[in-house]
C-alpha cells in the first residue's frame, strides 16, 4: 500500500460509518452511537445492521 492510497481508504470507512447511521436511524436506534461504533469494525457494524430486526412498534 503507497502512501498517497491510504486518504481514499479513510473516507471510504468514514462513509460507510455515515451509512451504517443512517440504516440504524431507520430502524429505530441511535445513529449517532452506530455511527461510531462503525468507526472500529466498519463492514461488520453494517452486516449487524442489516441482520438486526426492526423493533415493533408496541414494544415488544
Amino acid at each position: 500500500m503507497t502512501a498517497g492510497n491510504s486518504g481514499g481508504f479513510a473516507v471510504d470507512w468514514f462513509t460507510l460509518a455515515l451509512i451504517n447511521a443512517g440504516l440504524a436511524q431507520g430502524k429505530g436506534r441511535s445513529g449517532m452511537n452506530w455511527g461510531l461504533l462503525s468507526l472500529l469494525p466498519g463492514p461488520l457494524a453494517t452486516l449487524l445492521l442489516v441482520l438486526q430486526a426492526s423493533p415493533r412498534p408496541d414494544g415488544r
